[in-house]
């Protein structure tokens, strides 16, 4: 089995050591994103509003790197810090899927990389 490093310079750089993204054969396994905007290195954290649709612009990114786009997304994982915003992130989140939406699980952590309040990561087949 082959596997591939996705990288779209157009999300954030990893914060670690790993991949934006690893395609093998059909399927790209996306790291989950955070509310990191590219252009310029700085966290989104007025609100939770806005920082889930910059974690799923990151994703888009990704996704656009590999030749995909939300449609090809098949199972998707949310974390919060406080469940008490799901029905926030999961109206921006239900936007860019608006029939077919993926698998999905959503939970709540204690704590989230840079203290962020969501990370998002998915799974997308070609």
């Amino acid at each position: 089995m082959s596997k591939t490093v996705v990288y779209s310079a157009a999300a954030p750089a990893p914060i670690g050591p790993y991949s934006q993204a690893i395609q093998t054969g059909n399927m790209l396994f996306v790291s989950g994103q955070i509310a990191i905007q590219q252009s310029t290195g700085q966290m989104l954290t007025g609100n939770i509003e806005e920082e889930t649709r910059q974690v799923m612009t990151n994703l888009d990114e990704i996704l656009k790197a590999a030749g995909l786009d939300f449609t090809n997304v098949v199972k998707t994982s949310i974390f919060l810090k406080d469940m008490g915003n799901f029905p926030k992130v999961n109206a921006i989140y239900g936007e860019y899927f608006p029939s077919n939406p993926p698998a999905r699980e959503t939970v709540e952590v204690s704590r989230l990389p840079k203290d962020v309040n969501v990370e998002i990561s998915c799974i997308a087949v070609k």
